[in-house]
């Protein structure tokens, strides 16, 4: 986190300077003042310089965006990236070709940068930013294939009694995987391990 401490004439002058020195806009930066200055005797005699300190506010939509820009330029893709931030999650929309690179296998590849984004984002952050990444609204598409494969090894895990281990998926797929089995009273569903690897397991209740 940038920070830096400038003189000026006035405070006005010591943050120019220090908005110089960081290259940085007004309202990027947060200003604490430590000293306002003295204009001294006959403006002369005793004068004292203003003094503040200047630090540079992490804008977490800039970040996410510069991150991933880099991300998708070094894996030989034009991606259009759209960030919105509601709140403290921040939507992100990836658009273009070979698209299906960027996914990856059942999504590995898209939860993998979605991932890493979120540990960027959360780097240098006063409070935790959720991140939800998605290209070509693959999200959508892979909650109803989620939801058909809970409710198929749900009816296996019933006629077998036997649990049934998901492949490791993000806190929000295994969410969509427990809303589906709610109704289901004969079995159970609960994560193990630990981020990125945590799964789900369906298990069934035991009788009696």
């Amino acid at each position: 986190m940038k920070e830096v401490t400038a003189n000026g004439l006035t405070v006005n002058e010591a943050v120019e300077e220090a908005l110089k020195q960081l290259q940085a806009k007004r309202d990027e930066v947060e200003v604490t003042i430590l000293y306002e200055g003295k204009k001294g005797l006959f403006g002369v005699f005793g004068k004292k310089p203003a003094s503040v300190k200047v630090r540079l506010i992490q804008n977490p939509m800039k970040i996410v965006h510069a991150f991933l820009s880099d991300i998708v330029q070094k894996m030989g893709i034009n991606a259009d990236i759209d960030v919105k931030q509601t709140g403290k999650t921040i939507n992100i929309q990836l658009s273009g070709d070979k698209m299906s690179v960027l996914i990856g296998k059942r999504g590995q590849t898209l939860n993998s940068l979605q991932y890493l984004t979120q540990l960027v984002a959360n780097r240098n952050s006063n409070h935790y930013i959720q991140i939800i990444l998605d290209a070509e609204n693959y999200r959508e598409k892979r909650k109803e294939t989620l939801k058909l494969l809970a409710e198929k090894l749900a009816k296996q895990v019933i006629r077998t009694s036997k649990n049934v281990s998901l492949e490791p998926m993000p806190s929000s797929e295994r969410k969509v995987i427990h809303a589906a089995l709610a109704e289901f009273r004969e079995i159970k569903t609960y994560s193990v391990g630990e981020e990125p690897n945590r799964h789900l397991v369906i298990s069934p209740k035991k009788r009696g």
